[in-house]
């Protein structure tokens, strides 16, 4: 009897100690579930006092699909295109984001594009290439002591990686460091230590500033002379400006990295060619072209847009030129539905002042960059009005409803002020807009800028059904 009284008294030490650790176990046991409960139903605990719950409103108003009406879009623009600072040729087109006729066009012919070009550029790059599509450059070994460095026209390739402690850029960089480190393991897992360095800047060809620049755009840094083989774009270590030879540039960069983790270099980097059947020796891959691309657009990269064109030629007809690349986004748009009536291109950035664009072509760009999933690093690329990239300085005059309601590539050369993109309405309602301006007066750009930021920003605040 008294070992049955004992057993019984352990067996309840056992289970108050259980209930002290896990003290809702037992009533798991004995009580049915209901972990699919709405927890809104659950009364709070004694002495607690909460507020009721509330079902979340939206975030922000529904899309609505109502036709736009084009007299409330003409009188939303209406101040602001008929001001004198923006000259006597004034572009300007709405459209309904899902299709159809513009509602309002204003101005009739092409204008100066500028870097609104790069829209363009940018939708046709990854129509032809792809959104995942990556830039390699590499190491190939063309002898026993002898290894080239090939570009593979990454435009963002870095001289270094960023520093400890820095910010990292977006998109993540390639850069040569890593590159001289990983051919430095390679070489010595084959025993070599001592080596000439080579550099390959094909496949790019042709002149590497365009014929329809200014002639004073590369001497006076403006913009790099164009290579599939550069570091930080052309721009040297220290100081400002351009490189003149960014190839050899980027082959330097390199060399002394890779002595730096261990190689001897013999002489300094010379031009060569890659042995087509040469080893790989180490390479280093770049962001994704989509990634590319929003960064091309956020910032307006010239650069950048210009080795897009020349990869857009290398990809449809195997010419890597400037004119290669233009006939490459022709051909590439016509394919992909894009009227291209009326349209002159003659780079990829809109550094040209010999460019010509309609509004209804940058329209149809941009509708198709709304509809493809492939392309939908051209809009979530466009900087929001007053908040960020191009954009985060301007938006200051005008309608305030409009500011964050705008997408939008700026467009600027002296003499031109543009605008194209997205708005979306204070009911809710996306909107395609293009507005130019290529007669402005000289001392005018910059009221120019802000009469079309105005007149974009009064798109974001108008009810346009």
């Amino acid at each position: 009897m008294r070992r049955t009284i004992g057993t019984v008294l352990v067996l309840a030490l056992v289970l108050a100690g259980l209930a002290t650790w896990h003290y809702d176990l037992l009533d798991r046991w004995l009580e049915p579930d209901s972990s699919s409960a709405d927890p809104a139903a659950i009364a709070p605990p004694e002495g607690v006092d909460l507020p009721p719950v509330l079902a979340p409103g939206d975030v922000a108003p529904v899309a609505r699909s109502s036709a736009l009406s084009p007299a409330k879009v003409r009188r939303a623009l209406a101040p602001y295109l008929d001001d004198p600072d923006l000259g006597r040729h004034v572009l300007a087109a709405v459209a309904p984001l899902a299709g159809g006729r513009p509602v309002v066009v204003g101005g009739a012919g092409a204008a100066v594009p500028a870097s609104t070009t790069k829209v363009v550029t940018s939708a046709a790059a990854l129509l032809a290439l792809g959104p995942d599509h990556t830039f390699q450059t590499s190491v190939v070994r063309a002898g026993p002591r002898r290894i080239v460095l090939v570009g593979g026209g990454d435009p963002f390739l870095a001289r270094a990686p960023a520093a400890a402690g820095e910010e990292e850029p977006y998109p993540a960089r390639a850069d040569v460091v890593t590159l001289a480190e990983r051919t430095a393991a390679a070489l010595r897992q084959q025993g070599v230590r001592r080596v000439r360095v080579e550099y390959d800047a094909g496949p790019f060809t042709g002149p590497s500033a365009s014929p329809q620049w200014e002639p004073d755009y590369v001497p006076d840094g403006v913009v790099s002379p164009i290579s599939s083989l550069w570091v930080d774009e052309g721009r040297p270590a220290q100081g400002f400006g351009r490189v003149a030879d960014p190839a050899l540039d980027a082959a330097q960069a390199f060399a002394a990295a890779l002595a730096g983790a261990g190689v001897t270099v013999v002489g300094g980097p010379t031009a060569g060619a890659a042995p087509p059947t040469g080893e790989t020796v180490a390479r280093v891959t770049g962001a994704p072209l989509s990634q590319v691309v929003e960064r091309v657009l956020m910032v307006s990269d010239n650069e950048a847009a210009e080795v897009l064109l020349r990869q857009v030629g290398l990809q449809v007809s195997g010419d890597a030129s400037f004119e290669g690349g233009r006939r490459g986004v022709v051909r590439t748009l016509r394919e992909a539905g894009v009227r291209l009536a009326g349209t002159t291109l003659y780079d990829g950035s809109g550094l040209s002042r010999r460019n010509r664009m309609t509004p209804a072509v940058l329209l149809d760009v941009l509708r198709l960059a709304t509809q493809r999933p492939d392309l939908a690093a051209v809009v979530s690329g466009l900087p929001v009005s007053g908040f960020s990239g191009s954009l985060a300085d301007r938006f200051l005059a005008g309608p305030t409803e409009g500011r964050g309601r705008v997408r939008a590539k700026t467009g600027t050369l002296t003499g031109v002020a543009s605008l194209a993109g997205v708005a979306t309405d204070v009911s809710g309602r996306p909107l395609l807009f293009v507005l130019m301006a290529d007669r402005v007066g000289r001392l005018k750009g910059t009221d120019a800028e802000v009469a079309l930021d105005a007149a974009a920003a009064a798109l974001g605040a108008c009810r346009c059904g």
